[in-house]
């Protein structure tokens, strides 16, 4: 008898031990997505308010809602031409670091050649560098060929650590793709060009998505080149946020409400290439 009910009692115990367990995994995932969620809210709760509310109470949401900082932005040209140059020279860069990268990426994932290994870490080490190592150099250098204060210096600038980042990437996608694939493909008569479009391309799709995100987003935040090279035609958002300080201080409001549009694009970026990324870290290196 006694024996049975510690059976009986036993998978109750166990179930249990299971709820217990999966409550408190939610309270810690629960509590995660707030402290992670917590800075975008203030950020948007900011946003929403004056500066005198700002500075004057603590409060977990507006007491007077106003939009007035998100039209001072989208009125403005000085602020919003801020997110037009940084898309521009963004979307310029994404384009010419992928372009340049895959036929590299190519090279080092299918041959093998003098230097290859050392040439390859070289390109990670301009990654590794900060972007003040090289601000001097490309300033002076495009003040000379006039490319100062445009979108290609912004652009060109930041393939320097974009490139080599999409190689690594590119690379390691790469050389998932068997061989025999290209050896196939030239019997069938496919030309490098054809092949490498109609063909391989697809097959490191999602590598490429992984590559574009990265190169996107570390492209949209970088600051210190984008300010260097920049002054008034081509100033970033980045740039343009600076000069919220005034006599009367500092626009806490408007500088909110440029912190949230700032946050759009890339979230537009991660929901188009959400799948991509999703294989990208599961197949790829990143």
């Amino acid at each position: 008898m006694g024996a049975a009910t510690m059976t009986a009692s036993t998978p109750a115990r166990s179930r249990s031990a299971a709820r217990v367990g999966i409550n408190s995994r939610a309270v810690v995932m629960a509590v995660y997505l707030i402290f992670l969620l917590l800075p975008i809210y203030w950020l948007l709760n900011m946003s929403l308010k004056t500066n005198t509310e700002i500075l004057s109470t603590f409060s977990l949401w507006p007491q007077s809602p106003t939009l007035a900082n998100y039209a001072t932005i989208l009125t403005d040209p000085s602020w919003y031409m801020g997110y037009v140059n940084s898309l521009i020279y963004v979307v310029m860069n994404t384009v010419i670091s992928i372009t340049v990268a895959l036929p590299a990426a190519y090279a080092f994932s299918r041959y093998t050649f003098l230097g290859d290994k050392h040439l390859f870490f070289w390109l990670l080490t301009n990654r590794m560098a900060p972007p003040a190592v090289f601000a001097l150099p490309f300033f002076q250098l495009y003040s000379s060929v006039g490319l100062f204060d445009t979108h290609i210096a912004v652009a060109l600038a930041h393939c320097l650590f974009n490139v080599p980042l999409a190689v690594w990437i590119l690379e390691g996608f790469m050389r998932g793709v068997p061989k025999e694939i290209d050896e196939t493909a030239y019997i069938d008569g496919y030309s490098f060009g054809r092949f490498f479009v109609k063909i391989f391309m697809p097959l490191i799709a999602s590598g490429i998505g992984v590559a574009a995100f990265f190169c996107f987003m570390f492209s949209w935040v970088e600051l210190l080149l984008s300010r260097t090279l920049t002054s008034v035609n081509a100033k970033p958002i980045a740039a343009t946020m600076t000069r919220t300080v005034s006599a009367s201080g500092m626009d806490w409001g408007v500088l909110a409400a440029a912190g949230v549009l700032t946050i759009i694009p890339g979230a537009l970026v991660i929901y188009f290439v959400r799948n991509y990324i999703a294989k990208g870290f599961a197949l790829g290196r990143v």
